[in-house]
């Protein structure tokens, strides 16, 4: 099963350039250039990992952001042009798990997102046997 991306920037040019790239990867890419539409994908898609810009004109990074979290711990990464200290700080605060400059070589992009997808599983796993623990632990208390 190929890890799946979903790239919310609202400049076609780069949602275009992104999806070639990551397909060349081996990663399924799902593209819209619509904050209020990132949301929308996200929720029916369940992607592996976002990547989104920060600057766009319907809903800002931070928003789509904080949306998504609302519902979601998939992994956000945030590609942005912008390179403020205290910008990055405030989109982490609002939730995402990464941030990276544009642009970003294509190779650094790849294994940040890679990084981010070994991150969730093992979080996912771990929750996993935490839950059938609990599940193994609750019969082993009924008579």
């Amino acid at each position: 099963m190929s890890t799946k991306i979903l790239v919310i920037d609202d400049d076609v040019a780069i949602t275009e350039l992104m999806g070639m790239l990551l397909r060349t990867h081996g990663f399924e890419v799902i593209t819209t250039n619509f904050g209020t539409e990132g949301i929308r994908l996200t929720a029916e898609k369940m992607p592996d990992v976002v990547l989104l810009d920060l600057m766009m004109p319907d809903q800002d990074g931070w928003q789509v952001c904080k949306s998504i979290r609302v519902f979601s711990n998939i992994p956000i990464l945030i590609l942005s042009a912008v390179n403020d200290p205290s910008i990055v700080a405030s989109v982490l605060d609002a939730g995402a798990d990464d941030f990276l400059v544009k642009p970003v070589p294509s190779g650094v992009l790849v294994a940040h997102i890679r990084k981010m997808v070994r991150q969730s599983d093992l979080v996912n796993n771990l929750n996993l046997n935490n839950s059938s623990q609990l599940v193994t632990h609750s019969h082993s208390l009924l008579p």
